[in-house]
């Protein structure tokens, strides 16, 4: 007698008619994503190599900091390597939409690894400063894991907006769950074993993260040696959305220095990566709940909306840290901070995505974390140099600055995309 189930007289349904109801329920939007063909091996691969993204910057400034006893000098160092890869990333880019990924990540990650290995040596051997800026520099090649994985993702969807939302927000939650752990794990190897275990284990990361993902060829976008489509600078929208990035960039280097910075003056060192953790906690849990939520209204209206949040949130660490000075206050205020943070980055990347011609994604995409690179690498040296001449409370403001110039430049840009208002004429 097959298993069906039936109603009592009060209409209630027996248990095996719950099972076949709970087990009929269709699937949550990320058990739809990962079912696709191919998914979850280059998501595994891709998490690998994107791990290391929180612990290279958090490494060197805390190697450097330990070896030179200057955190000016570690930020500085850690600004010119995100500013040569600002430079060098979006070549790297155009060069995987031309040739594929396999073909060009994997060798541009061996010359990084060989950077990162540089700058090892060079702290170890007592190696003058310019040869710290010179190695660090040699890491701009790392290629762009994420902007390559919603490539996959916006080659295996095609056309389907809600699933892109949710691959998107996807993404961006991994961003932050790498930037979470990352710090976290960069910390305790440098604090526990000797300064240079965080970039020596990163780099390790990084080489065999690269090899599982670019080895899944069936997901990977067909290359384009050939395109017709204009440069995605010079696409329509592109400027204003790449400043918008800039700007936020700034928030994210700036509060890795300076919480960095308040921890030690706290005298818990190790904890700073624990405590950038929560920040990243509270947006990795934003922007999954992001993705299963469909919201209303357009990306263009959303963006503004999304920062001004981050904005308001991001007073919260000032309080804190200008108030009580209390670390474990500190890293609670940086946790509710972080849950407007991937809201912004899945809004922005979606109408980057949207924008971008067709055939040069990985390279539109890449424009854009190189937008969030410069910013970083700018917040890292303006908040080294606020936490070494004025104080690490002090240095709580600029991200807050940048997350206020970041809404002037959304909301410009929001401005310029509306389309001109016509007068009603009667004829």
């Amino acid at each position: 007698m097959p298993l069906t189930g039936h109603r009592t007289p009060a209409g209630q349904h027996t248990p095996a008619a719950k099972h076949t109801r709970v087990r009929d329920r269709p699937p949550g939007p990320y058990r739809r994503l990962l079912a696709v063909p191919g998914a979850r091996a280059f998501t595994v691969g891709n998490l690998v190599a994107r791990l290391p993204q929180g612990m290279f910057s958090i490494g060197a400034v805390v190697m450097i900091a330990a070896t030179r006893d200057s955190y000016a000098l570690a930020g500085a160092v850690v600004a010119t390597g995100l500013a040569a890869t600002a430079v060098v990333a979006p070549w790297t880019a155009r060069l995987v939409d031309r040739y594929g990924q396999a073909r060009i990540a994997l060798p541009a990650t061996l010359i990084a690894v060989l950077g990162s290995l540089a700058l090892v040596l060079c702290v170890r051997q007592g190696a003058p400063d310019w040869a710290l800026f010179a190695a660090y520099a040699a890491t701009a090649t790392t290629p762009n894991t994420g902007g390559m994985a919603r490539a996959r993702w916006s080659h295996l969807l095609g056309g389907d907006s809600d699933a892109l939302h949710t691959a998107n927000s996807f993404e961006q939650a991994a961003d932050e769950l790498c930037y979470m752990l990352g710090p976290v794990l960069a910390a305790f190897l440098c604090g526990t074993f000797f300064p240079e275990a965080g970039t020596l284990v990163a780099a390790a990361l990084l080489l065999t993260g690269m090899v599982l993902f670019t080895a899944q060829r069936a997901t990977e976008p067909p290359a384009r040696p050939r395109t017709s489509g204009k440069a995605p600078l010079r696409a329509p929208g592109m400027p204003p959305l790449l400043a918008v990035c800039l700007a936020t960039g700034g928030v994210f280097g700036t509060m890795e220095v300076v919480t960095i910075a308040f921890a030690d003056a706290q005298g818990h060192r190790t904890a700073a990566g624990a405590v950038l953790a929560l920040q990243a906690a509270g947006s990795c849990a934003a922007g999954l709940l992001y993705g299963a939520w469909r919201p209303a209204g357009s990306a263009e209206s959303r963006l503004p909306w999304c920062v001004a949040a981050m904005t308001c949130l991001l007073t919260l660490p000032l309080l804190a840290a200008a108030g009580p000075g209390s670390l474990p206050l500190l890293a609670g205020t940086l946790l509710l901070a972080g849950m407007a943070t991937a809201p912004t980055m899945v809004t922005t990347m979606t109408l980057v995505q949207r924008r971008t011609p067709e055939g040069r994604l990985n390279e539109g995409m890449t424009l854009a974390v190189t937008g969030l690179l410069g910013g970083i690498a700018g917040g890292s040296a303006l908040g080294g140099w606020t936490v070494e001449h004025v104080s690490p409370t002090a240095g709580y403001a600029v991200p807050v600055t940048a997350a206020a110039l970041a809404l002037v430049l959304a909301l410009a840009a929001t401005a310029r995309s509306r389309p001109p208002h016509r007068s009603r004429r009667t004829h």
